[in-house]
């Protein structure tokens, strides 16, 4: 796998893990729903991220939360493009969380570098905008869709599954034209797992390694981590959150979606200068 690459005019590399921050231009996220809903507090609550040290900003504009109801084009459209557009000016690498491909098209001409399909990009158009801009593409594992993912989800094999429909999704994209260095996969925790699900897919992330692509992985202040913690609010998930991330880091994960950029960037040092030091320490 290539540590150096380009989406859209912006250049990443995976010699340490990459962050990536989010920002929900929404009123009903589950953790920060209304907290971003102005666009300017969005920009500003970007441009914060940015500095504390995340790669790159995702921005939605439609809550995918179980149980969330779609939101029409237009009033995604009002949320998301002036966050966008700003942001782009100001030089901050930018990802859209969007399953519209008119809305994608319209985040890379004001200046979006990557596209995050929680949808796993089975619309056809989807690949043939990112063959011809040359984005980034995160292809999500999720069954059902976010209003009914979690009634009753269920699985013969979880990971041979979640692989499956991942593997065959960039294969198929790849026949459509779409660079192999512009893929990224996410197995999806959280969008259509139970807990054992997500356990599952957490112990035997490495596994997914064999697509050859990045591995995102985003457990940011999620469920799962409510459930292990007894923490109910998401806001109260910072610990948990930030030791899932460098658990999936060990299990092979190369980008990481989290809301507390900061307290993550130090956990991932800290866990890279541990490391370092005892890998050199044992070959004295």
């Amino acid at each position: 796998m290539d540590l150096n690459f380009v989406w859209g005019g912006s250049r990443f590399q995976l010699a340490r893990p990459m962050i990536m921050g989010v920002v929900n231009v929404t009123p009903d996220s589950f953790s920060d729903g209304g907290s971003y809903l102005d666009p300017q507090v969005a920009i500003d609550r970007a441009k914060f991220l940015f500095e504390a040290g995340a790669d790159i900003v995702d921005v939605g504009g439609e809550s995918t939360r179980p149980g969330a109801e779609p939101v029409s084009l237009q009033l995604e459209r009002e949320r998301v493009i002036p966050v966008v557009q700003e942001l782009s000016r100001l030089g901050v690498p930018l990802s859209i969380d969007t399953q519209k491909p008119i809305l994608m098209e319209e985040a890379i001409e004001c200046g979006a570098c990557l596209i995050n399909d929680i949808s796993g990009a089975q619309d056809p158009e989807v690949a043939s905008i990112v063959a011809r801009t040359n984005v980034g593409l995160c292809v999500t594992h999720m069954q059902g869709s976010p209003r009914v993912m979690q009634q009753n989800p269920s699985y013969q094999d979880v990971i041979q599954e979640v692989f499956t429909f991942l593997q065959e999704r960039v294969l198929t994209l790849i026949r459509a034209g779409v660079n192999p260095s512009n893929i990224v996969v996410d197995p999806g925790f959280g969008f259509g797992k139970t807990f054992d699900h997500n356990l599952a897919l957490l112990g035997n992330l490495n596994k997914f390694r064999a697509l050859g692509h990045p591995i995102l992985v985003g457990l940011s202040r999620k469920a799962m981590l409510g459930a292990i913690t007894n923490k109910e609010d998401p806001l109260d998930r910072l610990g948990s959150s930030i030791a899932s991330v460098i658990f999936a880091v060990t299990q092979g994960a190369e980008i990481v979606r989290v809301h507390d950029v900061n307290e993550t960037k130090d956990a991932i040092l800290a866990w890279q200068y541990f490391s370092e030091a005892m890998h050199a320490e044992s070959e004295q």
